[in-house]
């Protein structure tokens, strides 16, 4: 049941509008190289927002675009395979695979010997296309290559009956990426600033706040020079570290630094690195920059003026690079991974700041000066601290190649035990059990370090749990999903396939059905056998149009079914009949019919019989798509298509099956 990918969604509004889409248009030229020889070309014009898979894509992967050449009476033979163009390369989140696609235009070449009087050559194309929101089912259309006239022979991607059945209301637009990056922006900004909060709290940067603050004020004329003095030194940070984030954008560029995140090798790199910022923390060695380059600048900074200022500014990054470095270089890795080109900027824009503002600020309020702890080994069990959290981000790195790779090294339940270890390790630590090279002699444990220690023991036992098939939803987004595991349905656990638990009673599975994991909901695949069950039980049936890895699709199954109001609804209320229009497998030889959208053309898999008959009758090709109805198949409620709020979900359900009573 994964041998292909299909959709994303989002398409219904909850008024029920609905739009039949034709995103891609096809058209084919023919180029002669020789007496013999020719190249068929195939133009696809993709709409903007959409994006078209490439020819080779990894196995239980999305749809690859597959193109086909009728050479049946033997006139011509194809040489070598179907070129195309480089495209755009990446490691989609869903499948934990590289997935290559195209944007605007793709072109795709097929060269071939003749024989023979040929004047044009037959051919198809299957293909997917999606956008932010939403997949369409697999589509297989028909390019005819006019041997006679090098010239275009344009094909459309959608059937003119298709198109006709297109309703006047505008779907919903597609989801802004512009919007998707902000938010990712703002992301890198708090987390680079609240790091920058962190750095300030290591033996580097932490004693040189009072220092620095007091230089300023005794050698200011006056309190509004010394303040303005600070306040161009914490500009200067700024400025370092920015200029710092400024050279690495340019130096990789937005491509690259997309590529920072979806190569194997990156990510190994990335794994490595962290593991030596890891080390450094916690006490193995000191990462420092040569003597030579602090000398130099500190010289410089003897010059006054704003000059000198700036320099006693770059002092303090270079002084300091042995406890900011480490945090730098994972904000810098992180930010890049992102995808965005200006990800590390705005990064390094948040860690300068947080830095830069106590300077400011004391500098302003030179009182504040007396409230600040001394400087003691508090600062070095904060260093160790940030050197575990290293070392647990270092593995989601790992993880990353691995799922890429697909080698199955670093499952689900290996990973969590690795971040026990590390974890349950920090707890021993800031308990006092355990004492590293730097740290000073504990005779007795401070509140707060006391608190962070049980903190970080119920986080211990909290992932523990996750070994037997928790979902530890507080960290959903570090390990590897819960299907790339040795267990799916948890550690020791036997799935039965012949009987099913269901609201607390033991039933055997009916014909045609099967348990959905990892909730056991009982689902059809079959509408006539779904809806003759519905008939039996006396419930109403929920037709989930969707597809075998369709991103929104699972989505709604693992954030919005999961609901335990919602999941009751499925598991006890109604009929779930799973419909997916991505379902590969032959129609037995008595269910081939005419297609009714394409004349001329037989359904000839299970997966177009189901979206022939969602375009039909619900005049939408996109999924997932819900649709509540009784047992005359007329509809309950206006339905539904990707709803990630759970309450209007919820809702939703409640209104279809309160009619169904009536």
């Amino acid at each position: 049941m994964k041998k292909i990918f299909l959709l994303g969604a989002f398409l219904f509004t909850m008024l029920g509008h609905a739009q039949i889409f034709n995103p891609v248009k096809w058209g084919t030229s023919v180029e002669k190289l020789s007496d013999t020889e020719y190249k068929l070309i195939t133009k696809a014009t993709i709409e903007k927002g959409w994006h078209l898979y490439a020819q080779n894509v990894p196995e239980n992967g999305p749809v690859p675009t597959t193109f086909t050449y009728d050479d049946t009476h033997g006139q011509f033979k194809t040489i070598g395979n179907t070129t195309e163009e480089k495209g755009h390369t990446i490691n989609d989140p869903v499948f934990e695979m590289k997935i290559t696609f195209f944007e605007g235009t793709a072109v795709f070449e097929q060269k071939i010997a003749v024989s023979g009087d040929v004047k044009t050559i037959n051919g198809s194309v299957e293909f997917m296309v999606c956008d932010d929101t939403r997949c369409l089912p697999p589509t297989e259309e028909d390019l005819i290559f006019n041997l006679q006239e090098n010239s275009a022979s344009a094909t459309v991607s959608t059937s003119e009956t298709t198109e006709n059945m297109s309703t006047t209301t505008d779907a919903p637009p597609a989801k802004a990426p512009d919007k998707k990056s902000k938010k990712t922006l703002w992301g890198i900004f708090f987390i680079a600033f609240f790091s920058g909060f962190a750095a300030l709290l290591t033996p580097c940067v932490f004693p040189m706040i009072p220092m620095t603050v007091s230089f300023f004020t005794k050698q200011s004329k006056n309190k509004a020079a010394g303040i303005k003095n600070a306040i161009i030194y914490g500009l200067s940070i700024i400025v370092i570290y920015v200029l710092l984030g400024i050279v690495v954008s340019l130096i990789f560029g937005a491509d690259a630094l997309n590529a920072l995140s979806t190569n194997v090798w990156f990510n190994i790199i990335f794994f490595l690195l962290l593991l030596v910022f890891a080390a450094s923390f916690l006490g193995a060695f000191e990462i420092m920059l040569p003597n030579s380059w602090a000398n130099k600048v500190d010289s410089q900074a003897d010059r006054g003026g704003l000059i000198g200022i700036f320099f006693m500014a770059l002092a303090l990054a270079i002084v300091s690079f042995s406890c900011t470095g480490p945090i730098v270089g994972t904000l810098l890795v992180q930010a890049a991974a992102g995808g965005s080109q200006i990800g590390p900027i705005v990064g390094m824009l948040g860690f300068s700041l947080a830095i830069a503002l106590p300077f400011a600020l004391f500098a302003a309020f030179p009182g504040w000066l007396n409230s600040l702890p001394k400087s003691g080994g508090w600062l070095n069990t904060v260093k160790v601290v940030l050197g575990f959290l290293e070392l647990a981000l270092a593995f989601k790195f790992l993880s990353n190649a691995d799922l890429v790779l697909q080698l199955h090294w670093l499952e689900r339940e290996v990973f969590i035990a690795i971040w026990i270890a590390i974890f349950g390790a920090l707890s021993f630590y800031l308990f006092g059990k355990i004492q590293l090279p730097h740290d000073s002699p504990i005779t007795h444990i401070s509140v707060g370090r006391l608190s962070l220690a049980l903190i970080t023991l119920s986080f211990t036992i909290y992932m523990i749990p996750g070994l037997w098939g928790a979902p530890l939803n507080l960290i959903s987004a570090f390990p590897p999903p819960q299907h790339y595991s040795e267990s799916p349905y948890g550690v020791g656990y036997t799935q039965l396939s012949s009987s099913k638990v269901q609201g607390g009673h033991h039933e055997q599975v009916p014909e045609g059905a099967h348990l959905m994991p990892p909730h056991n909901i009982l689902a059809f695949d079959d509408y006539d056998k779904g809806l003759a069950y519905a008939k039996k039980v006396g419930k109403p049936v929920m037709l989930d149009f969707t597809g075998h890895a369709c991103v929104n699709c699972r989505k709604m199954e693992q954030k919005v079914w999961v609901k335990p109001n919602i999941l009751s609804i499925l598991k006890n209320d109604v009929v779930l009949i799973s419909l997916y229009v991505d379902d590969k497998r032959k129609l037995e030889a008595d269910d081939i019919v005419d297609s009714k959208l394409k004349p001329g053309k037989k359904l000839k898999y299970i997966g177009q019989k189901w979206s022939e008959l969602q375009t039909i009758k619900y005049k939408t090709n996109s999924q997932p798509f819900y649709v509540l109805m009784g047992h005359d198949e007329e509809n309950l409620i206006e339905p539904v298509a990707y709803t990630p709020d759970a309450d209007e979900y919820y809702n939703w359900l409640k209104a279809g099956l309160s009619s169904f009573k009536k």
